[in-house]
């Protein structure tokens, strides 16, 4: 199941975070956001900060409403959600740093690992691209 939006505060979820530099990242990465998306931060399920929303629906049936993009802070990694999926992603993804890829995701230890402005091209293009599926 996709995490529902809910009314928990970002700023306390993000300040409960124990590891300081994921604290600061994801600091950082809020700020990120709400510049690119111009939406405010909600919490998604207990630990996903999501931007806007879209509703998507299965082949199976099953359907639901959704952050288009987002992050969480994670233990292991600062998760990066649908920051990928966009003509050009590649070339942006091949010059970005260190990071590792998953189905929607990117993740990235430290924001110091990767090339900030190109993290900031990669939010941007892929809002765009959810924008124009799903508005």
């Amino acid at each position: 199941p996709k995490p529902k939006k809910n009314t928990a505060s970002v700023k306390e979820f993000i300040a409960a975070v124990s590891n300081e530099t994921r604290r600061r990242d994801a600091e950082v990465v809020l700020k990120l956001m709400q510049r690119v998306t111009g939406k405010p931060a909600k919490m998604w399920g207990p630990s996903i900060i999501g931007f806007d929303q879209y509703h998507y629906k299965y082949d199976s049936g099953h359907e639901g409403d959704i952050c288009m993009i987002g992050f969480s802070p994670r233990s292991q990694a600062l998760t990066l959600h649908t920051l990928t999926g966009f003509a050009g992603q590649d070339d942006l993804l091949a010059k970005l740093g260190k990071h590792k890829r998953g189905k929607g995701c990117l993740y990235v230890n430290r924001l110091a690992d990767i090339d900030m402005g190109l993290l900031e091209q990669l939010a941007v293009a892929s809002y765009s691209h959810m924008k124009q599926q799903y508005s």
